[in-house]
């Protein structure tokens, strides 16, 4: 379960960027995030289709810009400068959660080892808190005053990630922590219900739409590569399962600018 103590450090992150960065006269804009996500670990087999669809979940998020085109300060236009014109700083916390069960051939057969796979069901819950550079190949100005509506980005960034994975069984008498009611690859270290943290990439397509002057729509298609592959409670030397955990998050959200 997610504790206090990390609800304190999400306030005093976003605590940080408004106490420090208003001083520099860059304006604001907040939002909210959610869509679905597919994750990509150790449950199931990579590249297949069923665990592709299936091994999915939703995720919701808060997000914060910097936005370096306009001063709060003073009303007014920055320098034009085309990083001014073309870039923001996304700040952002994210909560993912995620049902996992072993797809693929191997869950297939009629072997108990099979069966044991089966049977087996976990979730990853990972709150995430982070930054991404997001460039804006069209002006920003042009955009905020209404000259187009669709204005496409890309970004890449980092995160913080505290992970909680969890797993239970039906298999046997449902004891999880008996290793005779697991897969045999999850034996002996391959196991663990230990929630821990870890840093990730972020990197991200998308658009925003303009609704009205202080308002966008954005849909964003977001790739995350763990540095673990301990996120999904399961790590063991099977060849299918050697890379990290990473997910695929589409997201929708509403951004108002605030200045």
């Amino acid at each position: 379960m997610f504790k206090l103590k990390h609800l304190v450090v999400l306030f005093c992150f976003f605590a940080g960027i408004y106490s420090v960065f208003p001083q520099f006269g860059f304006s604001h804009e907040v939002g909210i995030i959610a869509g679905p996500v597919a994750y990509q670990s150790d449950y199931g087999e990579r590249k297949d289709w069923d665990t592709n669809k299936g091994n999915t979940g939703i995720g919701v998020g808060v997000i914060h810009y910097l936005n370096f085109s306009y001063r709060a300060d003073c009303n007014c236009y920055t320098t034009d400068t085309y990083f001014n014109d073309h870039f923001k700083l996304r700040n952002e916390v994210s909560y993912i959660k995620t049902t996992l069960n072993h797809f693929g051939p191997e869950s297939e057969k009629t072997s108990e080892e099979a069966r044991k796979l089966r049977l087996m069901q976990g979730e990853a819950s990972n709150l995430s808190i982070g930054t991404q550079l997001e460039w804006f190949p069209l002006s920003i100005r042009d955009f905020s005053a209404g000259a187009y509506k669709i204005a496409p980005y890309a970004s890449l960034g980092g995160q913080f990630t505290y992970y909680n994975p969890s797993a239970k069984t039906t298999y046997g008498d449902g004891d999880i922590n008996n290793q005779d009611n697991i897969f045999y690859e999850f034996q002996n270290g391959g196991f663990s219900n230990d929630s821990g943290t870890t840093w990730s990439v972020v990197a991200s397509v998308g658009t925003r739409y303009k609704l009205t002057i202080l308002s966008d729509l954005l849909v964003d298609l977001r790739w995350q590569y763990f540095f673990s592959n301990w996120t999904d409670g399961l790590n063991h030397d099977n060849i299918q399962d050697k890379a990290n955990d990473w997910l695929v998050f589409l997201n929708v959200g509403y951004v108002y600018y605030l200045d």
